[in-house]
């Protein structure tokens, strides 16, 4: 149930989707990996909407050149851990959100127990080797992946629904070449809000996702596009993997 409190903060939301979208928001439990440029915008929209729970892991700490785009961290952060950093700013926002924070590199061997029994997994990351250890959990773990990705003005998005969708192997066989992009921060803003509108809609049971498309940003040009991508029926990751939704 909500409480008053709660009903006068989602006053203006609850008119979209009712109290029942906010009690679904206030039980969600999300898994964010990375507390960067994309996990800053990413994690603060979710806070604020009333997602319930937030797993959040990123093993950095704060560093001078974050701070023009990873809004979760201030001058004061530098330094410190980036997950903790994370939760004491998101607590700021909504204290009735639970935020749980690890200050681990995602692998292999623990990624599955990092995301736990979350409802699903945002990659919020920044290089593919890591993005493919959660493109498979996902797949372990039949639960949605939001992926996202942003490089100086441009940047992408798609959702990837387990037996369903292509997964972001199917997209993406292969890595692209590992490179320091240039970031900036109004980017990160725009993807990280396709991938909480995204999310927020698969948690609602609204509108159409990001199902089989690669939503492209190209922010020199002020335009999006997108890209119909296809399952690959003999991917490694996900052709054995049985549709769970429908």
């Amino acid at each position: 149930m909500l409480g008053d409190a709660e009903l006068e903060r989602y006053d203006r939301q609850i008119r979209l989707f009712g109290h029942r979208g906010q009690e679904r928001l206030k039980r969600a439990k999300v898994f964010i990996a990375g507390a960067g440029g994309l996990g800053s915008a990413v994690s603060i929209y979710l806070t604020v909407a009333g997602v319930g729970h937030l797993r959040i892991v990123d093993n950095d700490s704060v560093d001078p050149s974050n701070l023009n785009r990873q809004i979760l961290h201030q001058t004061l952060d530098l330094g410190r851990s980036k997950a903790r950093s994370a939760q004491e700013t998101l607590r700021g926002l909504n204290p009735d959100t639970s935020v749980e924070v690890f200050s681990k590199t995602i692998d292999e061997d623990n990624v599955l127990d990092l995301v736990g029994d979350s409802d699903l997994i945002v990659d919020a990351l920044d290089n593919f080797p890591a993005r493919y250890v959660l493109n498979k959990a996902a797949m372990t773990k039949n639960v949605p992946l939001f992926h996202g990705a942003v490089s100086g003005f441009d940047g992408q998005a798609t959702t990837v629904i387990p037996g369903r969708t292509a997964c972001l192997r199917c997209i993406f066989p292969r890595a692209p070449p590992k490179e320091t992009s240039p970031s900036l921060g109004c980017t990160c803003g725009v993807i990280g809000s396709v991938q909480v509108t995204d999310v927020l809609k698969y948690l609602l049971g609204k509108g159409d996702l990001l199902e089989n498309r690669l939503l492209i940003w190209d922010g020199n040009r002020g335009r999006m596009d997108e890209l119909v991508i296809e399952k690959n029926p003999r991917c490694e990751d996900c052709s054995e993997v049985r549709a769970k939704f429908k």
